[in-house]
């Protein structure tokens, strides 16, 4: 009874942080935290939410290496001038 109780919570919760994360990305706010801390909680059950966070990560991760590699480009032109 009880591991059918926490499934479903998990299941719902984590669903729930999914969703709205997932709405974020059309519509303005803050995606990049509620997508993966939705799809970390539904991995604790569910193998293919382990699958998507792991390719979220990925994705988050290229993006991160971009901006650093965007500030760093507007810094060497700062001090260029």
């Amino acid at each position: 009874m009880f591991n059918k109780l926490k499934y479903g919570l998990i299941t719902l919760f984590g669903g729930l942080l999914t969703l709205i994360g997932a709405i974020f990305i059309v519509l303005p706010g803050p995606a990049f935290l509620f997508l993966p801390v939705g799809l970390a909680i539904l991995s604790l059950e569910h193998k293919w939410a382990k699958v998507w966070l792991k390719h979220t990560q990925r994705f988050m991760r290229k993006g991160a290496v971009k901006m650093d590699q965007f500030i760093s480009n507007i810094k060497l032109m700062c001090r260029a001038n």
